[in-house]
């Protein structure tokens, strides 16, 4: 995916792509691949792949949820900071927390959201378990290749507002969907929506679900 394409399939989604958020998605791309050499961040090193399966593929949010409405976001096994770190520059409206087991992931999204002057977001080397016996609860909470789903909804639901939205983004979800229907009765959570769609390349399938509690 080229820069020109990005712009273009973004605006698809409903979002503006400016001069500053393209400079701001260099800076990451740019650390991403010197801090790789040394760390392991990402399989995914050539431009036009970052930009379609790390910065294209967490926007794709968009297609589910209005993150413009939203006030905090919470980002489980941030990983290299995707979905959270491109959805902060895109949404400045949310106060992102990104978790992520690995404390030099940690050090290394916390530099970067220095060097790109981002407030409002941070990273913490935290469990998701343990975020929740803080009690600590999100509008939005979401996770991106972390773990199945039965498992993950174990996670991230008890970190849901009252009214907020798990958004769970995964490739074909059909048999762990299946595997998390007892969990999701046994709990009250129910499936609000669900976009099944390729990345522009047509070869990745990506599915997202909004999971929300039963009032």
């Amino acid at each position: 995916m080229t820069k020109e394409e990005f712009i273009k399939e973004v605006e698809k989604l409903g979002l503006k792509v400016t001069d500053e958020e393209l400079e701001k998605l260099d800076i990451i791309y740019n650390t991403l691949i010197e801090t790789n050499k040394t760390m392991n961040l990402t399989r995914i090193t050539a431009e036009s792949d970052v930009y379609l399966k790390h910065f294209y593929d967490s926007l794709t949010l968009a297609k589910v949820y209005d993150l413009s409405k939203a006030k905090t976001l919470c980002d489980i096994g941030t990983g290299a900071g995707f979905p959270g770190l491109v959805l902060k520059i895109f949404y400045p409206n949310l106060e992102i927390t990104l978790v992520d087991s690995l404390l030099k992931r940690v050090n290394y999204l916390n530099n970067l959201i220095d060097k790109l002057h981002l407030t409002g977001i941070k990273a913490y080397h935290i469990r998701a378990e343990d975020l929740i016996k803080q009690g600590q609860k999100y509008d939005v909470v979401t996770a991106r290749a972390v773990a199945n789903l039965p498992k993950l909804l174990l996670w991230t639901m008890p970190l849901v507002n009252k009214n907020g939205s798990f958004l769970a983004m995964k490739g074909n979800v059909t048999e762990e969907l299946e595997l998390s229907k007892d969990i999701l009765k046994k709990h009250n959570w129910y499936i609000n929506n669900k976009k099944i769609f390729t990345l522009p390349n047509k070869d990745d399938i990506r599915t997202i679900l909004e999971i929300k509690n039963k009032a």
